[in-house]
């Protein structure tokens, strides 16, 4: 990383509040400092902050940007379940590392968070019109958000990204046939 991107990155701040229950924060600050290290700095450059909060609903929000547009946060959920209803359409378990009617493994749902829930929510972010009458219609809305997200996942994981956590590149086949055959194994 060079020094410039290094303290544009410094300058973002991060806060994470201890989840209650048995929720749990599957990503963290150095993750998606990652992330925003692999985008050009003209995609992220509004972020002020990000925060690890425990604000999920039952898991039916995953992450949300302030009214202000300049923070995102990233919620915590519980350790073990299935995300499927949340993908948006076109994507499937799969493409995180997961498999359809099964609860996620950690690593799948580490993906979801950073390579779809922090992206769309960057995509918010992102000036639409500069000159609308109001906020709401300066910035992306749900549908540019979404392709935001998509865009760049895809763009992040078409080259192999040399880290040694497999989180920052998509799922190997590897990967995929284990949890396949866990899968067989929980119907015998």
């Amino acid at each position: 990383m060079n020094q410039s991107l290094e303290s544009r990155l410094a300058r973002v701040r991060f806060s994470s509040l201890t989840p209650g229950a048995d929720r749990i924060h599957f990503v963290n600050a150095e993750d998606v400092r990652i992330v925003l290290g692999r985008l050009p700095s003209e995609a992220w450059h509004r972020v002020r902050a990000v925060h690890f909060n425990d604000r999920s609903h039952g898991a039916r929000t995953l992450g949300y940007v302030n009214q202000g547009l300049r923070e995102i946060a990233l919620c915590a959920l519980p350790p073990r379940m299935s995300l499927t209803a949340a993908l948006a359409k076109g994507q499937t378990p799969e493409q995180f590392g997961a498999k359809r009617g099964q609860k996620w493994p950690a690593l799948a749902v580490c993906r979801l968070m950073l390579y779809d829930v922090l992206l769309h929510e960057l995509g918010h972010l992102q000036l639409i019109d500069g000159d609308a009458p109001s906020k709401r219609l300066r910035f992306a809305r749900e549908k540019f958000a979404q392709r935001f997200a998509a865009h760049w996942c895809s763009r992040l994981w078409s080259v192999r990204f040399p880290h040694p956590d497999p989180v920052h590149n998509p799922p190997s086949s590897e990967e995929l046939r284990v949890c396949s055959s866990e899968m067989e194994k929980q119907q015998l």
